[in-house]
């Protein structure tokens, strides 16, 4: 999926590390069936509170963006993070015996720690691009994946998981994404935003964000 014009060439300075978030063991086990349930909970449960600070992150995006079609893009994804994405987490827990005040009260991870707040300090250090940079592998990464474990997964335990990424409502959002970020580097950095000094900061952002996705799956497979 190419969302755009800038996620796939930040997603090409990120190098292997971007097949290694996407293609991760963690992803691979729940393509064929093969991840073990608890580790797929533990997952869940962190995800959750990731989603919690990650929404927060989108909405400081509301307050860093400098036009009202990035404000309203940003102000729909905090939305469809809230009320639509979050909604997977609450009713698979919950079939588990999990409820929804567990897992706000849940004690993040380190890894959690690290990522979450490394989004967030990308917003407040600096501006909506660096902010876009380090919030996209998420977005954008997670919908890739569920695209591709729609066309080439097997039937497994994880179907609704796919579902929610490979779904029309969940990969618009990722179109949407991708086309706000292209405006707001074509408004900031002009034509050839790869000429700009800039470039290489937000690129490694992105690349820095991507590394942490890869320990958030480590995270989950090793508890």
């Amino acid at each position: 999926m190419t969302y755009g014009v800038t996620f796939p060439l930040w997603r090409e300075a990120a190098g292997e590390t971007w097949r290694n978030y996407t293609r991760h063991a963690f992803v691979e086990g729940m393509r064929d069936g093969t991840l073990p349930r608890e580790a797929f909970l533990r997952y869940l449960v962190q995800d959750y509170v990731f989603l919690v600070h990650f929404s927060r992150a989108w909405a400081l995006a509301v307050t860093k963006a400098e036009t009202l079609e990035e404000m309203r893009a940003c102000a729909a994804t905090v939305h469809a993070l809230l009320d639509e994405e979050m909604r997977l987490h609450v009713e698979t827990c919950a079939a588990e015996g999990i409820s929804e005040a567990d897992l706000f009260a849940a004690e993040e991870a380190p890894q959690n720690l690290a990522y979450t707040r490394y989004v967030l300090d990308a917003g407040h250090s600096g501006d909506f691009l660096d902010l876009m940079a380090a919030l996209a592998p998420c977005v954008l990464g997670y919908g890739e994946i569920g695209a591709r474990l729609a066309a080439h997964a097997d039937e497994t335990v994880y179907a609704e998981w796919i579902a929610t990424y490979s779904g029309e409502d969940y990969q618009r959002t990722c179109r949407d994404v991708g086309a706000m970020i292209d405006a707001a580097v074509a408004r900031r950095l002009g034509p050839a935003p790869e000429e700009s000094p800039r470039w290489p900061r937000l690129a490694d952002r992105f690349r820095t964000a991507t590394r942490l996705e890869v320990g958030f799956w480590d995270m989950g497979l090793s508890g």
